[in-house]
């Protein structure tokens, strides 16, 4: 009996090691290959990888994903540069070590931690259009927001038709009912990179009301909903 008893804490402490570093892994990674920078996000089950140089998008990736013993697995839901991969499950051989990642020869730094409020994965669930507030129901055509340690970046994408409809990110701070961004990466134009817009922030029922001007100087109101995967 002593042996089982052993054997069955010996497992069970095991188990919980394993979910402990599954679970680290959450937050904002940074590696640079010359010019080029390399953003790789985690929380909420969820991943994005994004490529991108100081004043110039290139392209990004990502989805549900597993820490596993062999490397980072994801499911991919988007990727602008290899559409043929959505859908399929990504082997990345990324391994997490300590506070970094390491991918052939690249190696990412977690940055900082910085929780605030907003950080998780979130979806698009209501706009505001001539004063009235419409939901915009749950389908194949999604706009997500993922937000972690002071990065963030907002995907539009359909999964199941492979569609990419642009996305952007950077920096961002939530405090005192303002949310913050600072743009690093746009997709549909680069002019836009360290543009700063400041919004009135509220978590309201669960869900985020974010309203303000957006980049183009246009008012909107919308409604975010937490999407973990």
């Amino acid at each position: 009996m002593k042996r089982i008893f052993l054997s069955m804490t010996i497992l069970l402490m095991s188990i919980a090691v394993i979910a402990q570093n599954r679970q680290s892994i959450t937050g904002a990674y940074l590696a640079k290959d010359g010019n080029i920078n390399h953003l790789w996000l985690f929380v909420d089950g969820y991943s994005s990888y994004i490529q991108y140089e100081n004043n110039k998008y290139l392209s990004t990736w990502g989805g549900p994903f597993s820490n596993e013993s062999n490397g980072i697995q994801v499911k991919v839901e988007f990727n602008d540069a290899k559409p043929d991969e959505i859908g399929q499950d990504k082997a990345t051989a990324a391994k997490l070590s300590g506070n970094e990642i390491k991918m052939g020869n690249l190696t990412f730094k977690k940055k900082p931690s910085n929780k605030q409020d907003l950080d998780g994965l979130w979806r698009i669930t209501g706009r505001k259009q001539d004063d009235k507030v419409s939901s915009i129901p749950r389908g194949d055509r999604k706009t997500i927001k993922i937000l972690v340690d002071g990065y963030f970046q907002w995907i539009a994408i359909n999964p199941a038709e492979k569609g990419f409809f642009g996305t952007g990110g950077g920096q961002y701070t939530f405090k005192g009912g303002k949310y913050t961004e600072k743009i690093l990466f746009f997709s549909r134009d680069n002019s836009r990179v360290g543009a700063v817009l400041s919004f009135d922030g509220e978590i309201k029922d669960a869900d985020w009301h974010h309203s303000g001007l957006s980049s183009k100087g246009d008012p909107i109101f919308e409604i975010w909903s937490r999407d973990n995967k």
